[in-house]
């Protein structure tokens, strides 16, 4: 009991984020053994890091939590893991990551040492500042896309960055929507930035960051713009990618997700957890898994010399 307690304080699930850091082989069209012990050392690393903020996080806001419908489980909000313990584990992962990093690669242990910068700065100031907040969570995913890269040696487009970026917004508004309606729905206290969004601002902000998602990457996908990379055809993948949004986009709108689970359809759950969305939502999973076999077959194709 005591070991899944600690595990789940890590938030396991929450790792699918530090996937991004197979980019850097994936968009140069670099896949081989050398780049991908690189990622995989990438992943391992950004997972303890970002497990060491996720305890940290969790201490700083255990009092929130546990007036929380859903945090309150939290085994650091429900008593299930001391918060001595809590700190010991953070140290040693934060600790790890970065001197593994640094032994790597000085510019990937900068990368984890700018992450960690910036989960300090989030869990102090940032997430309390309305905006700000989801740009920092932003930047979050465009470190471990750079964290891949650092690994790996490979350098990703700036337009593949700014896509990153772009899409990570997303999520975050997203996420904000969805804790938006859950406070409506079932009130109590929660954070204060969040009683700063309104749902019309929101949605603004989520035209702005959808349209730039999908322009970044329809840019970066139709031209030769990644090392490595010399083939429009990944335009093959933009209809993924829209529709993956359109769906995430769906399963946030209170009348369609009463549709999905009864459960969950009171709380708005499924979008307050982006993680959970990915794992259990079947059409999303099929996108992903069409979009990942779309592009590993339009990089075969391109190495054969059979497209250009």
């Amino acid at each position: 009991m005591k070991i899944a307690a600690y595990l789940k304080a890590l938030r396991p699930r929450q790792w699918t984020k530090n996937l991004i850091v197979f980019a850097a082989p994936l968009f140069a069209f670099s896949i081989n053994q050398q780049s991908l012990l690189g990622s995989l050392l990438a992943l391992a690393l950004f997972c303890g890091a970002s497990s060491s903020f996720y305890l940290l996080n969790d201490i700083a806001d255990v009092e929130a939590d546990r007036r929380h419908p859903v945090k309150c489980n939290r085994p650091i909000a429900a008593g299930l893991v001391k918060i001595p313990v809590a700190i010991a584990m953070a140290a040693i992962l934060l600790g790890g990551a970065l001197i593994l990093g640094w032994l790597r690669s000085p510019l990937l242990g900068a990368t984890i040492l700018s992450y960690a910068i910036l989960q300090i700065a989030y869990n102090l100031k940032l997430k309390h500042t309305v905006i700000l907040d989801v740009m920092a969570i932003a930047a979050g995913f465009v470190l471990r896309a750079c964290a891949g890269a650092a690994a790996t040696g490979i350098v990703l487009s700036p337009w593949f960055m700014l896509c990153t970026a772009m899409l990570a917004l997303f999520l975050g508004i997203e996420k904000r929507k969805a804790e938006l309606r859950l406070l409506k729905i079932k009130g109590g206290k929660t954070r204060a930035v969040l009683r700063r969004y309104s749902l019309n601002l929101l949605l603004r902000m989520e035209s702005v960051v959808t349209n730039g998602a999908i322009i970044t990457y329809a840019i970066w996908s139709a031209g030769p713009i990644v090392k490595g990379a010399s083939t429009p055809w990944m335009m093959l993948t933009l209809p993924f990618v829209l529709y993956g949004m359109f769906r995430y986009q769906l399963l946030s709108d209170p009348r369609e997700i009463s549709s999905i689970d009864k459960n969950e359809a009171e709380t708005g759950g499924e979008t307050e957890r982006p993680e959970e969305v990915l794992l259990k939502d079947f059409p999303i999973r099929l996108t992903v898994l069409s979009w990942v076999m779309t592009t590993f077959i339009i990089m075969y194709l391109n190495r054969q010399g059979i497209i250009t």
